[in-house]
């Protein structure tokens, strides 16, 4: 493992009975938009005989192209298994065989991670194109196998920056010796140089000398570009009417017909892929500043308060989530804080949070009390009509005094409040109430707690109190109040961090919601 890369394809995979066909089919279409077919058959035999060994986690197959052989790696995190007491590492990658056809083997430990690899030799002369179907008509079995597996890898990832990369490493061998991207710049609109990939990686710096000096035509349809000894070709990268970049090839013959109209019908394809994940992006960063602005701008500050909040939206970057929290001074040695969580996602839910959090703030600084801010925050999201969401709530008022803390709260439809003793007793400590946005006529009615020196006051949105696992809930049989009781002397930031830990453990998946945690603990 000491040459180094000249390109690299990944892809996650679920456990489950689908995990050793899926990474059959990646490992496919990998092997042919390397040109690598005559190789495919091992390559997917070895990839599925490394996905049989993982564990019951998530894990990643990649591939790498050392030039004169591929290696696929298949990488796992956590602690699925005894780093050393799985006696099928002893042989390397699948046991004490050698997995079939491979020149090497093995595993590494790094950190949580561990990787079982094995590397196969690739036939054949390095930094000459494929000619495997050239002969083959424009719309053969080959051809129409390799744009399939070409449109799947570029569907496989939304990183814009990542798509430049794929088209690639799919173009060379296949149909050139060597490929460039370039792509628009945001508001000027020249193009800028965004992967360049030869089939022979000594000859790449000397091929950017030359690119370097050339200028990306304009047009509409491919060009000729001279290119020194090159054959090379610039073909436009449109999508929706718009011009995102170009792709430029080079070999040393002539291009056959059929190279070029394949290499037309990549770029449409490509330039699509390249689209989706830049308007993917611009999404993603869009509603992730939209996120921000729903949060408190700063970690709160509290001077003698131990407190500590966690935020985690769940889902894709792309997606707003409805839960909020806030922790703010209202006076002196006094504060407010609230945990809330909004019906849904997205924009919608959205407006919702910042209109209860910024009228939060804006009615407790005008002093009115907890529960008449919960009434006329109710008020106010009823108000909205068809735009309005239901919303839970928990909202209370600290005071310090001598000794500990005196607490008025209000929970509206809200997962309960749990106090925590310095003995490990936990308690519920307020009411349930009407939640917020559903009944114009409720009523809302402050409750009073007292934390003594040690005590500790945990809030949390139902991400937690729902987390799930197959049909269990994280909450049921009181699992939540016996994860607290477990954090007796902890600071609040230990038992949040507790939480947050447990909820991520109770599955192996993903959390499909959001999730909040506010700790406040009496000094």
């Amino acid at each position: 493992m000491t040459t180094n890369p000249r390109a690299v394809l990944a892809a996650s995979f679920a456990p489950g009975a689908e995990a050793v066909p899926a990474a059959k089919r990646f490992t496919r279409e990998v092997m042919t938009a390397w040109a690598a077919m005559s190789v495919s058959d091992d390559a997917e035999r070895l990839a599925g005989d490394l996905v049989k060994e993982a564990g019951d986690g998530p894990f990643e197959v990649m591939w790498v192209h050392h030039g004169d052989s591929v290696q696929v790696e298949v990488r796992e995190r956590g602690d699925a298994r005894d780093a050393g007491g799985d006696a099928r590492d002893a042989g390397g990658a699948g046991g004490d065989a050698p997995p079939a056809n491979a020149i090497s083997w093995g595993f590494t430990f790094t950190g949580s991670s561990r990787t079982r690899w094995a590397r196969i030799d690739l036939p054949g002369r390095v930094g000459q194109p494929s000619e495997e179907w050239v002969g083959e008509p424009m719309h053969g079995p080959g051809w129409l196998g390799f744009l399939a597996d070409a449109s799947d890898l570029l569907a496989g990832t939304l990183d814009p920056d990542m798509v430049p990369a794929i088209i690639a490493q799919i173009v060379v061998p296949r149909l050139a010796t060597w490929c460039a991207v370039y792509t628009v710049e945001h508001g000027s609109g020249d193009v800028v140089p965004a992967y360049l990939w030869h089939a022979d990686e000594t000859q790449l710096d000397l091929l950017r000398d030359e690119l370097s000096e050339m200028v990306m035509p304009p047009g509409e349809g491919p060009a000729v570009l001279h290119a020194g000894e090159w054959q090379a070709l610039a073909f436009p990268l449109t999508a929706r009417g718009r011009r995102l970049g170009v792709m430029c090839v080079g070999r040393g013959d002539r291009f056959p017909d059929e190279v070029m109209q394949l290499a037309e019908d990549l770029c449409r394809r490509a330039a699509l892929a390249m689209d989706n994940a830049r308007l993917y992006a611009q999404q993603a960063a869009a509603n992730l500043a939209l996120q921000r602005s729903l949060l408190p701008p700063e970690e709160p500050h509290t001077p003698g308060l131990d407190s500590h909040v966690i935020y985690e939206p769940a889902g894709e970057t792309n997606e707003v989530g409805g839960d909020f929290y806030d922790l703010f001074p209202v006076g002196d040695g006094i504060w407010r804080f609230a945990i809330g969580d909004v019906c849904g996602t997205g924009p919608v839910a959205a407006a919702v949070t910042g209109l209860a959090r910024h009228a939060l703030r804006l009615l407790a600084r005008e002093g009115y009390g907890v529960a008449a801010v919960v009434a006329r925050l109710n008020q106010a999201i009823l108000e909205e009509g068809d735009r309005a969401r239901f919303l839970t709530l928990l909202h209370g008022e600290i005071t310090r005094t001598d000794g500990g803390l005196d607490i008025s709260l209000v929970s509206a439809g809200h997962p309960e409040a749990l106090r925590l003793r310095p003995s490990g007793v936990v308690e519920a400590v307020a009411s349930p109430q009407s939640l917020l946005g559903v009944f114009p006529e409720a009523e809302f009615h402050e409750e009073s707690v007292r934390l003594e020196s040690g005590d500790v006051l945990l809030g949390v949105t139902d991400g937690v109190t729902e987390r799930r696992c197959g049909s269990r809930l994280l909450d049921d049989d009181g699992g939540l109040a016996k994860l607290l009781a477990e954090c007796v002397d902890l600071s609040a930031r230990a038992v949040a961090e507790r939480i947050r830990r447990a909820c991520q453990d109770f599955a192996p998946e993903p959390s499909a919601d959001d999730l909040a945690i506010l700790v406040l603990r009496a000094p």
